[in-house]
């Protein structure tokens, strides 16, 4: 039996490779033009190495014959940052480097995004006195690359980790605030952080506000001077800001701001323990990812025991590009269609109990909606200049994170199941319900008695993700048995311990004779966007405005 390559990787045909070529001659032009000169890296590295270098993402993992634990090359900027703290005198800085390899990184084959993609990439390591320089430099060589590949309608968003990080290091109550504030952050959850803000006691509403705006500010020149006013405001000393930064590294790419070429985008920032000043990301209307993604990283360094060092770089997608451009070729991203401007802004709308409030809050945010109210069997709606993808709301992630819609509603159960790259972005007070932990009333105690010896607690639920991301937290080890309905059987018969589910009004919960446990979370209506759609169109972060003023009014 001939069998086909594994899910997430796939062959290359000679068509294909050739345009592939083209595109990776067109950059290594360009880099090789700047003085950067070629590196390889082995696609074996050793984890504890990486580790201790920073976060790996998503990794393949195997033992060698001597027993010690191996990464396939999840990047490559640690790698690179291994081999200039290790190959790489003082007396050779700057290092000008740049690569054309391929990663590996684990995904689910659900997901239906590859496992294996090709970066090209630079990174400039330098003196630190000479980082700011280094920024500039590496900024402008991703737009040269943009502009000779003739990538359409590109755009470079610039942000920075620093304004947060001030601010939590000076404002924050907790080191646990602080800590879990920024992996809100981290995972695009802005709705959660509110709410965390909002609970916090002991935080100066100057603060509190300038940590729930900072992270939303975009646009140009201007949003420096905000956020430099919101952290003045709060407290913050003018060195702990980032924004002199900010403002030297628009000064110096000020021809790339005043043509649209470059803007500034705070809903970028992520990986904290990774970066330690800009973030920039580079878009193209009409894709759902980045083309290419970089920033400062002098603390990668730092932990590689080479101090003193500025460390700025970026990677470009092959695959991305080859889409932009039009060349054949899967990357598990939409091929781009027509420009924003040129289309209606779609919005995947969830049916069933999210339906009524979702027409409501549209409506009120002044989008028509009247085609919404009976659609009949239509699943894609066009109102003016508004295009609603009617589907199920736990589907609705799944679209937007994929490229078929721009943004969406559904709850926030649908979001967490879904573990995709979205903006989180309003919380629509709708829809409310509350995951929790149950048993049978006539077993109480049992779980505990089996866990104490089993050392694992058997759970029936239809959201397998919300179950252990609960049991994470509480520290608990978790058997998840996964059903689509009628989950409370599973401990009635004995084959699981426990259920997670959804509860309302707890009815089910008390005719099957199943009493809560513990609360998990509770869930409302969220609005998202995909990032480079929310980054892209203005169109969004306005619906944004809105439908949180429609919330505020309605509280």
């Amino acid at each position: 039996m001939i069998t086909g390559t594994p899910s997430g990787f796939r062959d290359i045909l000679p068509t294909e490779a050739l345009a592939r070529e083209r595109i990776s001659d067109t950059v290594r032009h360009c880099f090789s033009s700047a003085g950067y000169l070629p590196v390889e890296t082995p696609i074996l590295e050793s984890r504890e190495a990486l580790s201790r270098a920073g976060r790996v993402e998503s990794p393949f993992q195997l033992f060698d014959a001597d027993g010690a634990l191996l990464t396939m090359r999840p990047d490559n900027t640690l790698p690179v940052a291994r081999l200039v703290s290790t190959r790489v005198a003082s007396d050779q800085l700057p290092a000008r480097l740049r690569y054309a390899q391929s990663v590996v990184r684990e995904e689910s084959s659900l997901k239906g995004q590859p496992r294996e993609f090709t970066q090209l990439g630079v990174e400039l390591v330098s003196a630190a006195q000479d980082g700011d320089k280094a920024e500039t430099e590496v900024v402008r060589l991703l737009a040269t690359v943009l502009a000779t590949l003739e990538v359409p309608d590109w755009r470079i968003v610039l942000g920075s980790v620093t304004p947060l990080k001030g601010l939590l290091d000076v404002c924050a109550p907790t080191t646990a605030f602080r800590e879990e504030a920024l992996e809100l952050v981290h995972e695009s959850d802005l709705v959660t952080l509110d709410e965390l803000v909002a609970g916090t006691a002991n935080l100066s509403p100057e603060a509190a506000r300038a940590i729930r705006e900072v992270t939303r500010m975009s646009g140009g020149v201007e949003v420096i001077d905000r956020i430099d006013d919101l952290l003045t405001a709060a407290g913050v000393p003018p060195e702990r800001r980032g924004t002199q930064e900010l403002h030297r590294l628009a000064s110096s790419v000020g021809d790339l701001t005043a043509a649209g070429r470059v803007t500034f985008d705070f809903s970028i920032i992520n990986s904290f323990d990774y970066y330690t000043g800009i973030i920039f990301k580079a878009y193209a209307e009409g894709i759902a990812a980045s083309l290419a993604s970089g920033g400062r990283y002098d603390a990668v360094l730092r932990n590689l025991r080479r101090e003193g060092l500025a460390a700025c770089g970026f990677a470009l997608s092959l695959e991305r590009l080859q889409e932009v451009l039009g060349e054949p070729g899967e990357s598990g991203v939409v091929t781009p269609g027509v420009r924003l401007a040129e289309r209606p802004l779609r919005i995947a709308v969830p049916k069933g109990s999210l339906k009524d409030d979702t027409i409501r809050v549209l409506e009120a945010a002044g989008l028509p909606v009247e085609g919404l109210r009976d659609p009949g069997r239509k699943l894609v709606v066009r109102e003016g200049d508004y295009e609603y993808v009617i589907v199920r709301a736990q589907d609705a992630p799944i679209f937007v994170g994929h490229g078929g819609c721009d943004c969406g509603i559904c709850g926030r159960d649908s979001l967490v199941e879904a573990g995709l790259d979205l903006l989180q972005l309003v919380d629509l007070g709708y829809g409310r319900c509350r995951f929790v932990v149950a048993e049978p009333a006539a077993k109480e105690g049992e779980a505990e008695r089996a866990y104490s010896w089993r050392g694992t607690v058997r759970v029936a639920t239809k959201y397998p993700r919300v179950t252990r991301a609960y049991y994470d937290r509480i520290g608990q080890q978790v058997d998840i048995v996964t059903l689509h309905g009628n989950i409370e059987l599973g401990p009635i018969v004995g084959m699981t311990d426990r259920i997670v589910d959804i509860t309302a009004t707890g009815t089910t919960l008390r005719e099957n004779d199943l009493r809560i446990v513990d609360d998990v979370m509770e869930c409302t209506a969220r609005f998202f966007a995909g990032p480079a759609a929310y980054r892209c169109d203005k169109r969004i972060r306005d619906l944004a405005a809105r439908l949180a003023e429609v919330v505020g009014g309605e509280q």
